[in-house]
């Protein structure tokens, strides 16, 4: 229970701080450097690859019977 705690914080703290760049970047004339790097380096993580799965377990997948999708395979 402590450890979903403290990970809501932590994402709700950078999701804080990449929005306040953002606008800062987007309504302040004078906005820096850092603002800029905040955001950029926020926009480069939402495109990371959240979704992939080791090879093996993707292979488990496709073979799946096609009754229940995206069902898995016990081996």
């Amino acid at each position: 229970m402590a450890g979903r705690i403290v990970r809501w914080g932590v994402v709700l703290g950078l999701g804080g701080l990449w929005w306040w760049s953002v606008l800062r970047l987007a309504l302040v004339p004078d906005a820096g450097a850092l603002e800029g790097a905040v955001a950029a380096g926020g926009w480069g993580l939402s495109l990371l690859p959240v979704h992939c799965v080791p090879k093996a377990r993707a292979m488990r997948r496709a073979r799946a019977p096609s009754g229940r999708r995206g069902a898995v395979v016990r081996e």
